[in-house]
């Protein structure tokens, strides 16, 4: 296993790392990170900054498929965590396959939970878990023209469709 796939964390070992992270502050982001972009890359920067380590929730594909449709994701979750897993802001990354991370923080109950800037912490439905253990959200500034969809959208005008 090289060091990529070591940043590639299953449920079975979550408590594993958790422990040898006491003492350090973990933020955490999910999402589906489908056509890796600039504002993502900045997005993740930021995040990081907050803490001592970026835990990254990834929608398994499943959950992508649900979320934003029978055509997505592009790339598969095992390509995607891959990719994200090379930057250098993403301390761990694991796989979920429901519509929210609400289990999978209460498995590592970060410090911190942030958001893109298209979201608001009121309406997260991960909020209240976030704050029973006395962590908290924060939205960061969101990229404006950076999108997968948006990049989606290019490519199917640039063909013709």
């Amino acid at each position: 296993m090289n060091s990529l796939e070591n940043k590639i964390i299953p449920y079975s070992k979550i408590n594993l790392i958790k422990k040898s992270l006491e003492g350090k502050k973990i933020v955490f982001t999910n999402g589906c990170f489908d056509i890796l972009h600039r504002g993502h890359v900045q997005y993740l920067n930021q995040a990081r900054k907050l803490g001592d380590v970026l835990w990254l929730g990834l929608n398994s594909d499943n959950s992508v498929q649900l979320l934003k449709g029978p055509t997505r994701p592009i790339n598969s979750e095992e390509d995607r965590a891959y990719v994200l897993a090379a930057l250098e802001s993403i301390s761990y990354i694991t796989i979920f396959s429901e519509s929210t991370p609400i289990e999978l923080l209460k498995l590592i109950q970060p410090q911190i939970h942030t958001k893109g800037g298209d979201y608001e912490a009121e309406s997260l439905p991960e909020t209240k878990t976030i704050q029973s253990w006395g962590g908290e959200v924060k939205i960061l500034p969101f990229t404006a023209g950076k999108s997968t969809t948006g990049i989606l959208k290019k490519l199917e005008e640039s063909s013709g469709k």
